[in-house]
């Protein structure tokens, strides 16, 4: 037998055997480089959008809060008014019951001595007014009921509103975070967390407000990235900021956006960092804490932990620092 090249024409017959017919060739599977370049986007995106979700949820509680105090404030004046209407009601049947008002003047007036007739205008004078107090009640009472309705029925809408673009950004969540899973198992870098993890013991130098903050920040360490997480068993990265520092009797606004705003006045040189500043990455999708000697304690994404790196680690550049 000779054994020898494969005719180009045999070469395509076996392959039309070996391949099924309507089968596609595979596209070839991405190098790791791909793979981490593809995720580096993926939570690039999942960041911002991470801050819109918190940022539409924290609208949508601010609205609710709102709708409730004026729907209580209209239910309260609602009760008050249909007392005052009862009194007028019942002051409208007692007249009528007795046929003549005993406060008329020609009730008055026919009274058979002087003394009494004095008395009849003392008692009518008195009866009078609490008639037209509570008339007058009634009328400014009834008189705001409406626009008290009116304003807790807008802040209604508002807060449905507001609820809808929560749950629309919550949606465009799910979907990047099963991304972000798919390729961090491929790559098998996937970790799941601990929400009960004792995390780690701080033991730096930090002193005051900033030492609360690290014991806390470091008390979380191998707990899970969680999108909207505020603790006590995940984070998402503004989530353990604002935890962190209210450990500390600081309170911090709830995003990123708002954070970096709110400190507009507190900003430091990255050249003067010190332990418990807040740095924030470009763009303002990351925020993290300056735990001293280079490292930084954070959320990072999801598939991750809370944990601590080195600032060097920080990828996609830093916009600069605040102090809270």
């Amino acid at each position: 037998m000779r054994f020898g090249r494969v005719p180009v024409a045999t070469g395509l017959m076996f392959g039309l055997v070996l391949i099924p017919m309507g089968a596609a060739v595979a596209d070839p599977k991405p190098t790791l480089g791909q793979a981490k370049a593809k995720l580096d986007k993926l939570n690039d995106k999942a960041d911002k959008v991470v801050d819109r979700y918190n940022t539409a949820t924290e609208r949508y509680k601010k609205a609710k809060s709102t709708y409730t105090t004026l729907n209580d404030s209209y239910k309260r004046k609602l009760a008050t008014v249909e007392d005052l209407r009862a009194q007028v009601i019942g002051m409208a049947v007692d007249s009528y019951k007795l046929g003549e008002d005993v406060t008329s003047w020609p009730g008055i007036l026919g009274s058979q001595n002087p003394q009494g007739m004095l008395t009849g205008l003392a008692v009518a004078g008195q009866v009078q007014q609490e008639r037209a107090r509570k008339l007058a009640a009634f009328n400014q009472a009834n008189r705001g009921l409406k626009a008290d309705r009116d304003k807790a029925q807008d802040a209604l809408r508002g807060a449905d509103k507001e609820r809808d673009s929560v749950q629309k950004e919550r949606s465009d969540i799910l979907k990047l975070v099963e991304q972000q899973k798919k390729l961090l198992k491929k790559l098998g870098a996937y970790n799941a967390g601990n929400p009960n993890s004792v995390g780690l013991k701080y033991t730096g130098a930090a002193s005051g407000n900033a030492a609360a903050v690290l014991r806390f920040a470091y008390a979380q360490v191998g707990k899970p990235y969680i999108f909207g997480g505020t603790g006590p068993g995940g984070f998402d990265c503004s989530g353990l900021t604002q935890a962190a520092w209210a450990a500390a009797g600081v309170s911090l606004p709830r995003t990123t956006w708002s954070q970096w705003a709110w400190g507009a006045s507190r900003k430091v040189s990255m050249d003067a960092l010190q332990p418990g500043d807040l740095i924030f990455s470009n763009g303002l999708g990351h925020v993290s804490i300056y735990a001293g000697n280079g490292n930084i304690v954070h959320a990072p994404q999801t598939g991750d932990v809370v944990k601590v790196v080195k600032l060097s680690a920080y990828g996609g550049g830093l916009v600069g620092a605040i102090r809270p």
